[in-house]
């Protein structure tokens, strides 16, 4: 059982998979070639799965950062009898900068051990389980190193130390003394175990590879973050974050680069979220317009039309799609893995990617919106594709489905989901030009006005005095806070500030973060304060006037990040631990939209 706090783990990234390394210099999960791949190192979900440590023994004190605009890590340990520095970072390939960060990356994962004072002993543990800690591979010696095999997968480990391989040839460990300017090298290479060995890596250019990898990722920095406003450095780290959680080749961009770190502890609410969600498009091109740049939109929003081509040939979009396009993603338990802190079932796929969620169409409409004026509208199958989600809208959008939140008990008619629809027309409506969808266009607006007086008749409640998550209940949701976000009613509306103080009320928490929702979902367990709702939070203030309260909202669900400003999904309310899969691009998506809201609303008000 893995007991690692997820607020100890720091993100590394190649733009094709991650690796999570701990404050004790323990790399507890990497995926590789992909970021759905299975692990090889997988020990934050059972202490058996594997994991490669470089650990300064006798630590008495950690300081954690990212060298300067990257997702290079450099950890400072201060130990009994002297202080090291490790730094860690997943490749890029050689000379690769700006926009083609990512790059044929070689799926190489680099860490270097450096004494900075007195004397640190280095404890080294190369413990290589693959297929999510199912396999075990053989550990053999080589020219410069090790190598470990085990069915598909083949990890060559080049090094500099000599280690020792157990009798079992399963492990592989050792130490070294370090004195002021000594250092050592490691460079941990996945392949396929169907290709010919890779040439010898020298475990001494470990460093000039660091720093070539600092330099591209730098460069990145230079050509995409301008943003200047509050919470400026976090914002700065979510761009690179979600550059980080981006799979190149296609532009996908991953939810979490995890899959079963739990919403509560010891809990079942256990998901991959190693795919890439529709819902997410337009938040997520509104973040990356302001913590990135122009080409990453139209990267990820390509992928997406891509992916959703085939909504011309059936009855709905699919909400969710893999890294390259794919469609099935059925999910399964894999009982061998204890769970993080016993939270079990760990599990890989996710079901929800054959649900009927009918936020879907507006979520891609507006993405389109948002890029309209890049949109190559000349090309016929882009404009049939657009059509075909915008018809799907207005037949769909008075049907129950999961909502959201991926409910899993029976349909509801979802406030949320009908906003989206609402949305789907109304962006359609307004690039109706360029659709050359004409003959479609009264129709689109008699069905957008019978949305509108659905949502208004039957999603407000006069006794709870708010907009409540599904026709005729009284059960408050957090998504209503986007009705002034896409715009559905003015922000200052009466019903919408009455929304928003009732959400403060009911779903708040002592701790000043927002709940998802009340009421059943049709799971057994609780789960933590949803940090995104938070944000949402703040972002409908700054939408109000409310400058001053959203910059408390957003300053408190900041403070929640972990030491390096990476966001879990969730937080425990008691104690306020980070829960669920991390880091999470939406918890990072949330938090920039809601700064640019703030910057829109104080420059408003000159």
């Amino acid at each position: 059982m893995s007991k690692t706090p997820i607020a100890d783990l720091a993100l590394l990234s190649d733009c094709h998979s991650a690796a999570l390394v701990d404050k004790t210099g323990s790399v507890v999960w990497w995926c590789a070639p992909r970021f759905d791949s299975p692990s090889v190192f997988a020990g934050i979900l059972d202490d058996d799965a594997g994991h490669f440590t470089i650990r300064p023994a006798g630590i008495r004190e950690v300081a954690r950062s990212y060298r300067t605009e990257t997702l290079v890590l450099e950890t400072h340990a201060v130990c009994e009898d002297g202080e090291a520095i490790l730094t860690d970072a997943l490749a890029m390939r050689e000379g690769v900068r700006g926009h083609d960060l990512g790059r044929e990356s070689p799926h190489m994962l680099l860490r270097h051990a450096r004494c900075v004072r007195g004397e640190v002993d280095i404890e080294i543990e190369f413990v290589p389980r693959t297929e999510y800690g199912l396999s075990t591979p053989i550990v053999s010696r080589v020219d410069g190193g090790l190598v470990a095999e085990s069915g598909p997968v083949t990890l060559v480990l080049h090094s500099d130390v000599d280690l020792e391989i157990s009798e079992t040839r399963d492990r592989a460990w050792g130490t070294a003394k370090l004195r002021p300017g000594d250092d050592i090298s490691f460079a941990a290479k996945y392949m396929s175990s169907w290709r010919s060995a890779p040439l010898p890596v020298d475990a001494g250019s470990v460093p000039e590879a660091i720093d070539d990898t600092t330099e591209a990722w730098q460069s990145w920095s230079a050509e995409h973050q301008r943003y200047e406003g509050p919470f400026a450095d976090q914002v700065h780290l979510a761009g690179r974050v979600l550059q980080g959680l981006t799979y190149v080749p296609t532009g996908a961009i991953v939810a979490a680069p995890t899959t079963s770190l739990p919403e509560t502890v010891g809990g079942g609410r256990n998901w991959d979220y190693r795919f890439a969600w529709v819902r997410d498009a337009s938040f997520t091109l509104d973040a990356l317009w302001v913590a990135a740049c122009p080409d990453e939109e139209q990267h990820f929003f390509g992928f997406l039309t891509t992916a959703a081509s085939s909504v011309y040939h059936r009855d709905q979009l699919q909400v969710m799609f893999g890294i390259q396009g794919e469609r099935i993603l059925n999910e399964y338990e894999l009982p061998w893995l204890s769970g993080w802190h016993d939270s079990q079932p760990v599990r890989v796929g996710n079901a929800a990617w054959s649900q009927r969620q009918n936020d879907v169409y507006g979520e891609l409409l507006t993405a389109a919106h948002r890029l309209r004026d890049w949109i190559d509208f000349d090309r016929a199958d882009i404009r049939r594709m657009l059509i075909a989600t915008t018809e799907l809208a207005a037949s769909v959008w008075n049907e129950p489905d999961q909502g959201i939140w991926e409910m899993r008990d029976e349909p509801r008619h979802y406030l949320h989901s009908k906003l989206m629809c609402w949305a789907a027309l109304d962006r359609a409506i307004d690039m109706a030009d360029v659709l050359q969808a004409g003959d479609q266009v009264d129709r689109w607006k008699t069905m957008r006005e019978e949305i509108s007086r659905a949502i208004l008749e039957r999603a407000w409640d006069d006794d709870v005095g708010a907009f409540t998550q599904s026709f005729e209940s009284s059960n408050l949701d957090a998504s209503a806070l986007v009705i002034p976000i896409v715009g559905f009613l003015p922000s200052d509306d009466p019903r919408i500030l009455s929304t928003i103080r009732a959400i403060e009320t009911e779903l708040m928490d002592e701790s000043g973060l927002v709940a998802r929702y009340e009421g059943p979902d049709g799971l057994d367990g609780e789960e933590g304060a949803f940090l995104l709702c938070t944000f949402w939070l703040a972002h409908a203030h700054a939408l109000a006037g409310n400058v001053a309260r959203a910059r408390e909202v957003l300053a408190n669900a900041a403070g929640f990040a972990n030491d390096l400003g990476l966001f879990a999904e969730e937080v425990d309310a008691g104690t306020g631990a980070l829960l669920g899969n991390f880091p999470q691009a939406l918890s990072h998506i949330g938090l920039v939209n809601a700064a640019w809201a703030i910057v829109e609303a104080e420059r408003s008000r000159g």
